[in-house]
């Protein structure tokens, strides 16, 4: 999945939510800088996993088994840890532009 497969996918996903294009907006954002939305993408550091940059990682297995490889399960798993933590994604972007991480 390229970054704008996983943008498109996302967009889809919000809509489960009823979250619109302002919140797609914070969302991207966030996952921009993040993870410049790579399905791959490590923290050298501390080791954050993928597309919504997991820690560990292997939390995003409650979405799918195919976590490490597919884009829609990592989106699907960031998603509902946005929801629950934050609200919505202009929550998240939020508290990751007053404290450095979300």
């Amino acid at each position: 999945m390229t970054p704008d497969e996983a943008r498109a996918n996302a967009r889809g996903q919000l809509r489960g939510y009823g979250w619109g294009d302002d919140q797609f907006s914070c969302l991207n954002a966030l996952w921009n800088r993040e993870s410049g939305w790579r399905v791959q993408a490590q923290n050298p550091w501390s080791g954050a996993y993928g597309i919504p940059q997991a820690l560990p990682g292997e939390k995003m297995a409650s979405a799918g088994l195919d976590w490490r490889t597919n884009g829609a399960t990592q989106i699907s798993w960031g998603l509902s840890y946005i929801s629950a933590r934050f609200d919505d994604p202009c929550g998240a972007w939020a508290h990751s532009e007053s404290t450095g991480w979300y």
